[in-house]
């Protein structure tokens, strides 16, 4: 390409995965990519999150994801996939804290400054909820992380060198 050329939007040569150009004629950026992660996905995002947040496969929709409260099953009753990819880590907890934390302390200033109630009524009040709400949305929030995991085919990071 000689100087002053554009690389084209996208070009793939090898699994790797060229983006843009400047002027000199190299690429923008340079993604490695495989197969599997940009193959694209047949499911929509919004039937994902329904899947994920029912406790259903992310595949099928149909078999159960969870065995136990936050246990997966080994895999889906239905079509068979294996949940051995999924790996939620501690992403639905932090997202699960955010939550509770912005809906409980914004619910308890509203109160506070609309009503002044005395400090037992607020323990009373949002000692409770800061205990049930994360244990009602853990479960859908994880469920929701694994469909969205097996959505974008997200898989361990790996040095290029692997």
């Amino acid at each position: 390409m000689g100087r002053g050329q554009q690389l084209p939007g996208r070009l793939t040569l090898g699994g790797i995965v060229f983006v843009g150009g400047g002027d000199d004629g190299r690429p923008l950026f340079v993604l490695s990519a495989t197969e599997a992660m940009t193959a694209p996905d047949k499911g929509s995002l919004p039937a994902t999150i329904v899947s994920g947040l029912a406790g259903r496969c992310p595949a099928c929709g149909r078999g159960k994801l969870f065995s136990g409260y936050l246990e997966l099953a080994p895999r889906c009753a239905v079509c068979g996939l294996d949940y051995g990819f999924a790996d939620s880590g501690d992403g639905p907890a932090m997202f699960v804290i955010l939550v509770t934390g912005f809906i409980v302390v914004g619910a308890a200033l509203i109160v506070e400054m609309a009503y002044a109630p005395p400090y037992w009524v607020h323990a009373a009040l949002w000692g409770p909820l800061a205990i049930l709400l994360p244990l009602l949305l853990l479960r859908s929030f994880k469920g929701v992380l694994i469909a969205l995991q097996y959505k974008h085919k997200a898989q361990e990071g790996q040095l290029a060198s692997e």
